[in-house]
């Protein structure tokens, strides 16, 4: 895959100006640089998935690929060297200021695509102020197939983070990054409480030695292939349908929503 077309940053400025005057929409990637990932996985870990994912739906629907941001809200994981976390004011802000230059540049419609959790209700509010019919934000495990298969496969009682499905998917895609000897399954859990992860306090409910959350010792490349499949499925399917929607469509569709 000539991956070298989509990513602009490998591109001339006036190369770009031609594909946004031919109509190419734009994908902006969202996936942590600097986020530890366990014992097992390198901090890069969502940039990886997010750069993984963008540039196969780009080779979908022929879109540019924007640079990732890879610093954002992620408050879970600073007690861990390397970790890093914006404020939620400082994080919308980027999103908001970067996605609202691309469309000023005239893009027709940008994909905003978001590996993380605790960053999706901020890039909701940053997204809110821009025009929705131009802009959608898209989460990766969300859709009909992703979290099914998840369901079906997943051996683990609990996790979220560097768990059995992401280290699933890392195996599948990156299997050169994986350390498998070092992956550390976090305590069980008697009960499921909010909060950041911590490496230091061993009676804290959120303990986790390694910064795994769920059971990475269970994970295999075999699942993450199913997981990427359906992942991929429910982007393309997002993707298709809102770059074929209408201006006016989803005022409409709203309003309807509101009248039965």
């Amino acid at each position: 895959m000539d991956t070298d077309r989509h990513f602009i940053e490998r591109m001339h400025w006036d190369e770009v100006a031609r594909r946004i005057g031919s109509g190419a929409v734009a994908i902006l990637p969202i996936g942590a640089a600097a986020k530890q990932h366990g014992f097992h996985l390198p901090l890069n870990t969502d940039r990886i998935q997010a750069e993984w994912l963008a540039a196969r739906m780009a080779d979908k629907i022929d879109a540019l690929i924007w640079p990732t941001l890879t610093y954002g809200h992620y408050p879970a994981f600073i007690e861990y060297a390397g970790s890093s976390s914006l404020s939620i004011s400082t994080f919308e802000a980027l999103v908001r200021e970067i996605a609202g230059q691309i469309l000023a540049g005239g893009i027709p419609k940008l994909l905003v695509l978001n590996t993380g959790i605790s960053t999706l209700a901020p890039v909701d509010r940053a997204l809110a102020r821009l025009d929705s019919e131009r802009i959608r934000h898209l989460w990766i495990h969300e859709g009909p197939r992703y979290p099914r298969v998840a369901r079906q496969l997943a051996e683990q009682s609990h996790g979220s983070h560097a768990d059995e499905l992401e280290t699933s998917l890392m195996l599948a895609l990156a299997p050169h990054l994986v350390d498998m000897m070092r992956a550390e399954a976090s305590p069980a859990l008697n009960q499921e409480m909010p909060g950041a992860l911590t490496p230091s306090d061993p009676h804290s409910p959120n303990y986790s030695r390694s910064g795994s959350y769920g059971d990475p010792t269970r994970a295999t490349s075999a699942k993450g292939e199913a997981l990427l499949a359906a992942m991929l499925g429910d982007l393309h399917e997002q993707a298709a349908s809102f770059i074929a929607q209408r201006p006016g469509e989803e005022r409409s569709a709203a309003a309807q929503t509101v009248l039965r």
